[in-house]
């Protein structure tokens, strides 16, 4: 029999499920909001929001995290690829695809550690 009965990942870059916050401003408007990051991969992100956002916008995001007994973050800039339109608590919410424009080398670091690929935080 040809093929194969697994499903080959198609992502480079696997996603790692996680609830954090997250906020993030849209380029550099001065308003900040809030969201959860649902899963996060080193090449992007999938976040939950009330807001409603259009494909191809630009964020500037600090995701939240807890390091031993302090808080930490990191900070991505990252453009929304997709999006999806859900209903939650009588709610409109939206969940957003997000792929990372740019990450310092530091932010990268902490971000590797939160997938797990690190040393723990």
């Amino acid at each position: 029999m040809k093929g194969s009965n697994h499903i080959k990942e198609k992502r480079k870059h696997p996603r790692v499920n996680m609830e954090l916050p997250l906020e993030y401003r849209v380029s550099d408007a001065p308003h900040l909001h809030g969201a959860i990051v649902v899963n996060a991969s080193e090449s992007g992100l999938l976040i939950h929001s009330v807001k409603d956002l259009p494909i191809g916008t630009k964020l500037t995001i600090a995701v939240l995290f807890s390091k031993g007994l302090e808080f930490s973050n990191f900070e991505v800039s990252a453009e929304i690829v997709w999006k999806d339109k859900h209903w939650e608590e009588n709610r409109e919410r939206y969940k957003f695809g997000l792929k990372i424009l740019h990450l310092s080398e530091e932010d990268q670091q902490k971000l590797k550690q939160l997938l797990g690929e690190g040393h723990e935080i």
